[in-house]
């Protein structure tokens, strides 16, 4: 029973003396790998300078036509004559095709001999009117029947004139959707016609960006599959921020004359903003994140200061710090994530950065 009190002392008294050597072991690792000398870690970091910043926003638009319109019959009846070809230029006041018009021309001689008759009977109640062998009153229903044979004549001509389709505008044909022959009616899409020596480029803008913006505002864009820049100038603003998105819709106007740029293709927009003169630009490696934004350290006093800072716009590789810096400031840049509120450093100096921003 001894024996068995003896091993279980001689077992406790092994396990003290190995839990006290490890720990004299850690501290003394501690002390051979810290901070040499007790001069803090060496980290890099870099001196504030402000920099001036040209800041774009990066934004999606789509190309329209600048004038574009689906050609229609405005009087019913049978195609007889087609005088495009689909992909063709045309010019304004171009005759594209007509619409057969005997009916109407045959209607129009009716009114026309219904015209005459009563001017005739016009002159006549106006001689008569004169003998006083008639009233007044007979007088102006004889010249009221005359302005209504005019009118109906009028309206004869009108209709007459709507078969025949001219191009409103200078522009390309598209595809065509019938032929000779067909009946076609005000409902009958025949073809598309659209101007593509200018195109317009709608996109919106966050509302907090509206006032930066103006009529005449530069800005540059590309298209899907291609890295070529084009560049556009605005030159219309919705009066009011849309309530649904908080956008202000605008449009910029672009050249098309090698027609490279077709309507309803994708854009990437690229519009600068205001640019400022003195911003304080930090490597995006130096910024970490936190609960309730971002933090930086900064070296003061020979030791690492956290300090919170409130960021804006960003470029590749940096970002825009709107508060908590300022010139002068030496930030850290590497190590940053082990580094503690106070802890000495030695700081090795790297030069700044600067970038034009797009968000």
């Amino acid at each position: 029973m001894k024996t068995k009190h003896i091993f279980y002392l001689l077992l406790l008294l092994g396990l003290g003396a190995l839990i006290v050597y490890r720990i004299n072991a850690n501290n003394e690792f501690k002390i051979a790998n810290g901070p040499k000398a007790q001069g803090g870690a060496t980290v890099t970091g870099m001196v504030l300078e402000p920099q001036k910043f040209a800041e774009n926003l990066s934004l999606s638009g789509s190309l329209e036509a600048n004038e574009q319109v689906e050609l229609r019959s405005e009087i019913s009846g049978v195609v007889e004559q087609i005088n495009f070809k689909e992909g063709s230029k045309v010019s304004r006041g171009q005759v594209l095709f007509r619409v057969n018009d005997l009916e109407l021309k045959a209607q129009l001689a009716k009114v026309k001999t219904a015209e005459k008759l009563a001017a005739e009977n016009e002159r006549r109640a106006q001689l008569l009117l004169e003998k006083e062998a008639i009233s007044q009153e007979e007088y102006d229903m004889s010249k009221a029947a005359l302005q209504s044979a005019k009118a109906e004549s009028r309206l004869i001509e009108a209709q007459l004139a709507k078969a025949t389709v001219r191009a409103p505008f200078s522009g390309t044909i598209g595809l065509r959707y019938i032929s000779e022959g067909t009946y076609v009616t005000p409902s009958t899409s025949v073809a598309k016609l659209v101007n593509l020596d200018e195109l317009k480029l709608t996109f919106s803008i966050p509302e907090k960006y509206s006032s930066q913006v103006g009529m005449g505002t530069e800005l540059t864009f590309t298209t899907s599959g291609s890295s070529e820049k084009y560049s556009a100038t605005v030159y219309a603003i919705e009066p009011g921020v849309d309530v649904a998105t908080r956008t202000l819709k605008m449009r910029a106007m672009t050249k098309n004359e090698e027609e490279k740029l077709i309507p309803g293709t994708f854009a990437n927009v690229s519009l600068p903003l205001a640019a400022v003169n003195d911003a304080i630009m930090v490597p995006t490696e130096a910024l970490i994140p936190i609960q309730n934004g971002k933090k930086i350290f900064v070296k003061r006093n020979g030791v690492a200061k956290e300090v919170e800072v409130q960021t804006g716009a960003r470029t590749a590789n940096s970002v825009r710090v709107t508060s908590g810096l300022k010139p002068g400031d030496t930030i850290l840049t590497s190590g940053v994530m082990i580094l503690k509120d106070g802890a000495p450093v030695n700081v090795k100096l790297s030069q700044p950065v600067a970038n034009t921003a797009s968000r």
